[in-house]
């Protein structure tokens, strides 16, 4: 029969083991959890390679977790099934408030905060206009103002400043529910930001911040652009879009959309591939894809 110091030491080897699989798990849910930064992209991918919160850390969310991106030009939603529309927008009033907090990482290139009093949202402004020169080609791209207003505020300031000119997208993946590419990060790296962070707009603001909803894929449409994040209210400057119909949860906002002509850009890219450093179907491009400038029209 086993003495008492016996069975306290047994104790003690069982609590070390628990304490050690909860620390293994608790480090598999952060390495889960991602673009961004930013980043850190990631991402839910359809029903088996589950990259899920995009990154934006992208924008390299982890670096899997932070980058959310897949690839597959045609893909349609035939191949995911049940995935719904995003829940059409709520009307905000006519001009809003936003605010830019200071993130944790300072920024990967200098840059001064957007302005945060009075963004305009609709009225004859609830779009705009940037056009993207790449060394892949030009994209176009038209911002939506009405739907998230201080996403499209941050984007068009940093463009504005030449933020995003020169820089690499560093994130592009090819998954059956998962097609997009990543950009945004001066580094390059997936973990870049502009040295601030704001929260989601739509669609997740269309949902309670406690609503199940939040964890269930919906469609992100070939041609959507959307914000990388590596958590709830972590947007930064990391960017992905959509080339091929994908599922994620709805915590990603969607700011905007590309033209057919950025979305030809869009296919090249995807048909020359990556490098899968991130995993299968997850990693650099093949080619690089350079950002040489974004400018407002």
């Amino acid at each position: 029969m086993p003495s008492n110091e016996q069975r306290r030491a047994a104790a003690k080897r069982k609590l070390e083991r628990q304490l050690a699989n909860r620390a293994e798990r608790a480090r598999k849910r952060k390495q889960l959890t991602i673009a961004g930064s930013a980043l850190g992209v990631v991402v839910v991918i359809a029903a088996v390679t589950g990259v899920y919160f995009l990154t934006r850390g992208g924008d390299n969310a982890d670096t899997t977790a932070q980058n959310s991106a897949s690839q597959t030009p045609d893909a349609s939603l035939s191949s995911t099934p049940g995935a719904a529309p995003p829940p059409p927008p709520a009307a905000k009033p006519a001009s809003v408030n936003c605010t830019y907090r200071d993130s944790a990482e300072p920024a990967a290139k200098p840059v001064q905060k957007p302005r945060t009093d009075g963004i305009e949202t609709g009225a004859g402004n609830s779009s705009l206009s940037i056009s993207v020169d790449s060394n892949q080609g030009p994209m176009g791209l038209t911002l939506n103002n009405a739907e998230s207003p201080c996403t499209v505020n941050s984007f068009a300031s940093l463009a504005g400043q030449g933020y995003f000119d020169g820089t690499n997208c560093h994130r592009l993946t090819q998954g059956e529910g998962l097609k997009v590419l990543q950009c945004g990060d001066p580094t390059g790296t997936g973990s870049g930001g502009p040295g601030y962070e704001f929260d989601n707009e739509y669609p997740t603001d269309q949902y309670a911040p406690n609503d199940p909803a939040l964890q269930q894929p919906i469609s992100y449409q070939r041609g959507v652009l959307a914000m990388a994040n590596a958590g709830p209210g972590t947007n930064g400057s990391q960017f992905f879009i959509v080339y091929g119909n994908s599922m994620l949860p709805p915590n990603y906002t969607i700011f905007g959309t590309v033209d057919e002509g950025g979305l030809a850009t869009l296919d090249k890219i995807a048909g020359q591939g990556q490098d899968e450093s991130n995993g299968p179907g997850d990693g650099k491009p093949t080619q690089p894809v350079t950002l040489n400038s974004v400018r407002i029209d």
